[in-house]
């Protein structure tokens, strides 16, 4: 009988676990993006100044740092000019260098759905045209930044959806661009979709394969932030992206983690994480996510609720909070809350 009961659990939650922004809809499983980006091979077989490259599969951030540092303008630029898909989505590579770089590898596509991506202004810290695309925008000037924040979003985004027009101020670059705003332009923030996200409802929402993908992906993106100098980051986590958030935790150097519209975050209480970041947790009245049954078994759901009170996280207010996506509308008590916690206030 508890075995029939447990089977229950798992088929209920095969089916209503949504991890992302696009609501009700069946699923497709999808492929993790996962390794070293495109070209790298050619990298490998190349050196600068007859120095061996740094292997984008295995040097970290800081010895990528290290290496580019001792080069001159006209080695980076060569580098630039050969690899640039290499160089765009290399952390620990100078930022510059990588807007650069991405630019050209974007443009090199030919593809209109990537076209405004290539655009002059935009600062577009990494992208991967592998799979449904992966990108990272940043909003501010990064090299000099005293606060950072990381939008780490759910499910249905992707470098292709990156662009589309949204309702204002949801997806990854419309919270982006409200919170900057809403901290009064003090804190940087980066809208980053660097993990394959699930595509609407299906097991790949339910279960935490494509999170551990992402978190390990995560982590090495922090990784890069603190290898150019930038300050510890606050993570903000959207629905299934919490889940990356929460497999993640314990492998960055975040101060701070927000968990809002969360399926949960893989772990029972928010010592579980195993971070000495603040965790902050968010649910508006209106959201559905509060429909989806918060267990684990055999691998499917992600467990406690990161608003309730055993779970131990700080709570966000969030009581004007409109439907799934509402958290960054400007206004609402979530994003007040949202742009103290970025701005480093409290600590």
């Amino acid at each position: 009988m508890r075995r029939f009961g447990r089977t229950l659990v798992t088929a209920a939650l095969a089916v209503t676990v949504v991890g992302g922004t696009a609501g009700w809809a069946s699923g497709e499983s999808q492929t993790a993006v996962t390794g070293p980006p495109p070209g790298t091979a050619d990298w490998r077989a190349d050196t600068a100044s007859g120095r061996a490259l740094p292997d984008p599969a295995t040097a970290t951030p800081r010895e990528v740092a290290r290496f580019f540092a001792g080069l001159d303008d006209a080695a980076r630029r060569e580098l630039l000019r050969e690899h640039p898909l290499v160089v765009g989505n290399l952390e620990g590579a100078p930022l510059p260098l990588r807007y650069e770089a991405n630019r050209i590898a974007i443009a090199a596509t030919g593809e209109a759905r990537y076209a405004s991506l290539a655009a002059p202004d935009r600062q577009i810290l990494a992208f991967d045209p592998r799979g449904r695309g992966q990108v990272a925008e940043v909003f501010g000037d990064l090299e000099h930044a005293e606060h950072v924040s990381v939008i780490v979003p759910g499910s249905d985004n992707d470098a292709t959806t990156y662009g589309a027009r949204r309702k204002p101020n949801t997806g990854p670059a419309g919270m982006a661009g409200a919170l900057r705003e809403a901290t009064g332009g003090f804190t940087i923030v980066v809208a980053w979709i660097g993990y394959t996200t699930p595509v609407g409802v299906g097991l790949d929402a339910a279960d935490g394969r494509l999170a551990t993908a992402g978190a390990t992906r995560l982590a090495r993106f922090t990784d890069g932030l603190d290898a150019v100098g930038a300050p510890d980051p606050v993570l903000f986590c959207h629905s299934y992206g919490s889940v990356v958030c929460g497999l993640a935790a314990r492998h960055t150097d975040a101060s701070d983690i927000v968990a809002f519209g969360s399926p949960g975050m893989r772990a029972d209480t928010a010592a579980g994480l195993r971070t000495g970041a603040r965790i902050w947790a968010a649910r508006g009245p209106s959201d559905w996510i509060a429909d989806v049954p918060n267990v684990e078994c055999a691998g499917i759901g992600h467990g406690a609720d990161p608003t309730s009170a055993a779970f131990g996280a700080r709570r966000v207010p969030a009581a004007d909070v409109q439907g799934h996506t509402g958290y960054f509308k400007p206004g609402t008590q979530s994003l007040a809350a949202f742009a103290a916690i970025a701005n480093g206030e409290g600590r």
